[in-house]
């Protein structure tokens, strides 16, 4: 039900955009979110949506480099990402809840049933 899409390989310094499209009914009202998980590390949370996209959550490692939005029409989320570094080298994955999460719940990847395969992201120095 989640596709994403976008990864590939990017210099430090550059920017990408990360889509995952949903196959879902109702989609303005999941909560949807990004995860990453890179080589020899636990999934971690970078960024959350929820509702029709006015309320965001953005971790602290990608605050001010990251945007997440929605496209309603398309039922697709996007993730861009700027001044990337090889720290954000990762699988990135999206995910999704039919309930609209508390602020404080929204990084937590065990309040989304939904997943996506994931995408890689490689940043090289």
């Amino acid at each position: 039900q989640l596709q994403a899409s976008g990864g590939g390989l990017v210099q430090a310094g550059g920017s990408l955009r990360l889509a995952c499209a949903a196959s879902v009914r109702a989609f303005s009202t999941y909560t949807m979110a990004w995860f990453r998980q890179g080589p020899g590390k636990d999934r971690e949370f970078v960024a959350a949506s929820r509702g029709s996209g006015t309320t965001t959550r953005y971790a602290d490692s990608v605050r001010g480099r990251a945007t997440i939005s929605r496209d309603r029409a398309a039922s697709t989320m996007f993730l861009h990402m700027n001044s990337l570094e090889p720290e954000d080298t990762a699988v990135y994955y999206c995910a999704a809840t039919t309930r609209g999460l508390i602020f404080s719940a929204m990084g937590s990847p065990a309040e989304y049933g939904y997943w996506g395969q994931g995408t890689q992201v490689t940043v090289s120095s």
